[in-house]
């Protein structure tokens, strides 16, 4: 599988992600068979929260045999500078590890929660003291919603986060003010080398009254064809890579389009934007 620089970390990582989102309710035979059929097939970037259910306590067995393997990235949804640490330290002992590669501030989505971080006493100070105590080496933001780019892109010019995750997929792309703010975040992130990580790639819509034949709280494209296509549309933009979906049965289906990536040209990549109006974007404006 391809590798692509994480911005100025120096780490390359894979351009697929591990989403342990996908690890939220699973048991520890599954979590274990999805992890190694990930790192088999050349995964080395793993992504974990507190938020995701059990997904930590799941990792941890699997990290003890594989923690050198993989760049390990965790985050927190706390605002405050005492949350936020005090999450970091239960999240390092829930997973039974030292140190994380990488450390967000978790579902920033508004500029007042960006604010409320980077203020004195937010948590951008735990952050801070967690890299210089060797427990977190770099600093990263994270977040979905339709101003997540903007705020995102606010965010890298106050303060030197080294990694985004940010939403990017076909049809939310085809909304023409969403996509001049994403833009304008890649942009800005190539010019200060920051790493930018897709979040929501496989993304065809919102649930609405249909069943959720999945756990991912969005509708995902779950034919392979359709995968390939968004893995394809994602990756083609300047970013490091996307995360795979929250639900572990998709998960062999996305590594193989990782895997077999090309570039769209630009006539795929406006035919499939046409296709867009198709479907309901996941986020809308406000």
């Amino acid at each position: 599988m391809e590798t692509r620089p994480l911005g100025r970390t120096g780490h390359k990582s894979s351009v697929a992600v591990f989403g342990a989102a996908s690890l939220s309710e699973v048991t520890q035979a599954d979590a274990d068979a999805g992890l190694d059929l990930a790192l088999s097939r050349g995964v080395n970037h793993i992504d974990v929260a507190p938020s995701y259910g059990g997904a930590e306590e799941r990792l941890a067995p699997w990290l003890e045999r594989h923690r050198s393997s993989v760049f390990l990235a965790c985050k927190t949804m706390e605002r405050d500078r005492k949350g936020a640490w005090d999450e970091l330290q239960r999240s390092l002992k829930r997973m039974r590890v030292s140190a994380f590669d990488l450390y967000q501030a978790h579902a920033v989505r508004e500029m007042g929660e960006l604010d409320q971080i980077l203020a004195p006493g937010g948590a951008l100070e735990a952050f801070e003291e967690a890299r210089e105590r060797g427990l977190a080496r770099h600093i990263g933001i994270t977040g979905h919603g339709y101003q997540a780019p903007a705020v995102h892109a606010a965010a890298i010019e106050r303060f030197e986060f080294e990694t985004v995750m940010t939403p990017i997929n076909f049809v939310q792309w085809a909304d023409p003010a969403f996509r001049a703010a994403a833009e304008r975040l890649l942009a800005v992130s190539a010019e200060r080398e920051i790493g930018v990580l897709v979040i929501k790639a496989l993304t065809r819509g919102p649930w609405d009254d249909r069943p959720h034949r999945y756990a991912t709280w969005y509708e995902p494209f779950d034919e392979e064809t359709a995968i390939e296509r968004c893995v394809r549309f994602a990756l083609t933009r300047h970013v490091t890579g996307f995360a795979t979906p929250g639900d572990l049965r998709l998960l062999p289906a996305a590594l193989k389009a990782a895997e077999r990536f090309r570039p769209l040209s630009e006539a795929e990549s406006e035919a499939l934007l046409e296709s867009a109006s198709a479907y309901r974007p996941l986020f809308a404006r406000a």
